[in-house]
């Protein structure tokens, strides 16, 4: 028996084969066919965090939401789509998530390079209402003729127009999948009935990435929680129920907790850029030890020069393989 294990777990690890833990992540969607899986697969799979169970994706949809100034002045080697495919692939990314053009304008000579993520809404802040919806930019087919893995959908739970958000997404999502395609909702509070402190709370984060989940996600990406409760019913709940949510790396291990007991995958966002790289080493600590499955990390990895994003990105990643304490 010892023998047979053995030879069945070499089956699971060599040759590009799947290691243990992508089969228990995979275990966890039931209803998915086969093609769906392959691409949940393919994501876990690619780069430097292969089969580790962890993810760290590059999204820049930042042009769109923040305007391009904005985002890649900073480092203006950024207005060019093609610099952030290069720094996905180098870098050793799971995979790279951007809207329709910027896809569009360099999938084709990265072709099978790097797992992609087409982002389907969009949001602009010429008219920043506070209750928002984004308008569909893509659609699944685009997904398809890109040769993407997954498509990408934000929500604004809280927001007055949340419902039709949600309508929007279970279309696409079912399109999504019958096509094989996997599903990465961004799922960020935000609305007129929710304070500013609210959007990053942990019982609404914790809302948020359940909401994602219910609607169909098979990776939900969240915003780091603060320890800030917002609704006073649940207030009363935590406080009955002694939740602890006192440390970064409790917050995580709680929304992953509200994501099905941990079976969908949650990663968690890098949010504005931050000077000091050890701020955003000691979130990636906490989401590791709290059970989060990664990062998804924009401004924070082209708003710094080529080399030193690398470098940067190597970092995050030596953290959640377990490699740097």
């Amino acid at each position: 028996m010892a023998v047979m294990d053995a030879v069945a777990k070499l089956r699971r690890t060599a040759g590009g084969r799947m290691t243990d833990r992508v089969h228990e992540i995979l275990s966890g969607y039931e209803s998915d066919n086969p093609g769906t899986k392959t691409n949940i697969a393919r994501l876990l799979n690619h780069g430097r965090l292969a089969g580790t169970g962890k993810l760290v994706i590059l999204p820049v949809d930042q042009g769109f939401e923040h305007g391009p100034a904005r985002s890649f002045a900073i480092n203006p080697a950024g207005y060019d789509p093609n610099y952030h495919f290069e720094m996905a692939i180098e870098a050793g990314c799971n995979a790279y998530a951007a809207p329709l053009g910027f896809l569009e304008a360099a999938a084709a000579r990265h072709a099978g390079e790097v797992p992609l993520i087409l982002k389907l809404n969009n949001h602009d802040v010429l008219h920043d209402e506070k209750d928002p919806i984004s308008a569909v930019t893509g659609s699944v087919q685009d997904a398809l003729r890109l040769g993407c893995s997954a498509i990408g959908f934000t929500i604004y739970p809280g927001s007055a127009r949340a419902q039709e958000m949600y309508s929007q997404l279970r279309a696409l999502a079912e399109e999504a999948k019958r096509n094989g395609l996997a599903v990465v909702v961004w799922s960020y509070p935000r609305g007129s009935s929710l304070s500013k402190e609210g959007e990053t709370g942990i019982d609404v984060v914790a809302y948020a990435a359940h909401i994602a989940a219910e609607l169909g996600a098979h990776i939900i990406k969240v915003k780091l929680p603060t320890a800030h409760i917002e609704q006073p019913e649940a207030q009363k709940a935590y406080t009955k129920a002694q939740v602890p949510v006192g440390t970064l790396a409790e917050r995580v291990r709680h929304v992953v907790q509200s994501t099905f007991d941990g079976n969908r995958i949650v990663i968690f966002s890098g949010g504005a850029m931050k000077s000091n790289d050890e701020d955003v080493f000691d979130e990636a600590r906490a989401i590791r030890d709290g059970g989060g499955f990664g990062s998804i990390i924009g401004r924070n990895s082209f708003q710094r020069p080529r080399e030193h994003a690398l470098r940067f990105l190597e970092t995050i990643m030596e953290i959640y393989a377990g490699e740097l304490k």
